[in-house]
């Protein structure tokens, strides 16, 4: 589970394509083998590294006056261990809220001044802050970005009132939220060893108990140039770029670096379950299979998979569970594939007094079939034609390419793996698709939670009665 919670007053969502949805959508449709090219840009792409170990990828592109700056810090959940958990998530505010020479706030008020917004989000494995402004505060917003990495402010009357600020988030988020309540309980018990089980935003106890010490020596460790990529996309020339980086962020000492994480999660050998008493009109049915990492070859495949399982009305399990035979009200997927292997997630979401047993017998069922038939070709196509026009849609924008550069940069094995990525769809087969349902989605490699409305208190009594 990711956040992203820290959100300037401007932002809205995404700067929009000028590309339409549409369009995109019915030229995929219509000639998918077109979209199948290598992505343009690749020899523009350049990539530096400064002195003090900071990596640096510069994208122009001249559309609009404008630039995405995005700063990718290696420092989420998994760097966390217990009595710190959601220190990384906690970082996302604080970074917004002074340093030495700026009180909090003035960052986001010398970017309103310069026509500009900003934006944060944390995962498993990293925070972004990202800054999209025209391209006349290039020099400004560099200055503001070195300044909050290097000379960050820990002010005890900030810190608590930060801390109330993201602990009154996580009861919205999770436990106001049947479905954060339920898929904080699940993820928790699908690892036992790795710590991808430590929520994103923290454990209640840790968020009440960080002391100031906790915060200097988390940013003293991540908070580091040699931590941190930067990518920026637009309307820049690199050597502009690269003087900026030296004369404001060279001048940041390196730090030591991160001790790695070394835990690898044991193999599941059996099916694991949650259940959560909650009183809910919609029952809620989760399933998460262990899946792999970003880096790994077979993301273009899984990506397909959970496509031809949830992605639009056509799709097997929407299809089954939601329109012919009314178990469900929707069924979703993604899955996280970050530097260790994450989870492949489903999530059904029942119609009042729905019957959970069934849901999950008939979700277990379609699996199967998967598993032992595999895919049709028409369904491999169909879902290559979503995934392509996705892709392609989202390099409409310099805020899209700039999140695809760094998501391939930073957790899937390389920049230059962006510029390929059509062709890899295009190489998936229907026999890919079902080596990894068989690999993946077996019932010994699931944790399945469910969030009903706890059973009548007569019957309560009567159980524990048996029990006796």
């Amino acid at each position: 589970m990711s956040f992203s919670s820290r959100v300037s007053g401007r932002v809205s969502g995404r700067v929009p394509g000028r590309v339409s949805r549409l369009m995109v959508w019915g030229l995929a449709l219509l000639a998918p083998a077109a979209f199948a090219q290598v992505v343009p840009g690749a020899k523009e792409v350049r990539a530096t590294t400064l002195a003090n170990g900071m990596q640096i990828l510069i994208w122009p592109d001249h559309d609009i006056p404008n630039v995405a700056l995005y700063n990718w810090v290696r420092a989420g959940s998994r760097n966390e261990v217990p009595g710190i958990t959601g220190l990384a998530h906690f970082f996302e505010h604080m970074m917004f809220n002074g340093t030495s020479k700026r009180a909090p706030g003035e960052f986001d008020q010398v970017l309103e001044a310069n026509g500009a917004r900003n934006n944060a989000f944390t995962s498993d494995d990293v925070t972004v802050y990202q800054d999209w402004f025209p391209r006349t505060a290039l020099e400004t917003v560099f200055e503001l970005e070195a300044d909050r990495l290097r000379n960050l402010s820990f002010d005890p009357k900030v810190v608590e009132s930060e801390r109330e600020v993201v602990h009154s988030e996580r009861r919205l988020r999770v436990d106001d939220s049947h479905q954060g309540r339920l898929q904080e309980q699940v993820q928790a018990t699908a690892f036992v060893a790795h710590p991808y089980g430590i929520p994103t935003i923290g454990w209640p106890s840790d968020i009440l108990s960080w002391s100031i010490d906790d915060l200097k020596t988390f940013f003293a460790t991540y908070y580091a140039p040699n931590n941190c990529t930067l990518i920026l996309v637009g309307d820049v020339e690199p050597e502009e770029v690269i003087a900026l980086a030296k004369k404001y962020l060279e001048p940041i000492p390196a730090h030591q670096p991160p001790k790695p994480v070394k835990t690898v999660e044991p193999e599941q050998l059996g099916e694991r379950r949650v259940m959560v008493h909650a009183e809910a009109q919609t029952p809620l049915v989760q399933i998460a299979y262990h899946g792999i990492s970003g880096a790994d070859p077979r993301r273009p495949a899984l990506d397909l998979l959970t496509r031809v399982l949830t992605d639009g009305d056509a799709s097997r399990l929407r299809r089954s569970l939601v329109e012919e035979q009314k178990l469900a009200i929707s069924a979703d997927s993604y899955f996280t594939a970050g530097f260790d292997p994450g989870l492949v997630w489903f999530f059904l979401s029942l119609p009042a007094g729905g019957d959970a047993h069934k849901a999950e017998a008939e979700f277990t069922r379609q699996i199967e079939r998967v598993i032992k038939e595999g895919v049709t070709k028409e369904e491999l196509a169909r879902a290559r034609s979503q995934a392509l026009a996705d892709f392609w849609r989202g390099l409409t924008t310099i805020d899209g390419k700039a999140q695809a550069l760094g998501t391939f940069a930073v957790l899937q094995g390389g920049h230059e793996k962006l510029f390929d990525a059509p062709r890899a769809y295009e190489a998936v087969t229907q026999a890919d698709l079902q080596n990894v349902a068989a690999e993946l989605l077996r019932q010994t490699n699931r944790t399945v939670g469910v969030l009903n409305s706890p059973p009548p208190s007569n019957e309560l009594q009567t159980s524990a009665g048996a029990a006796q």
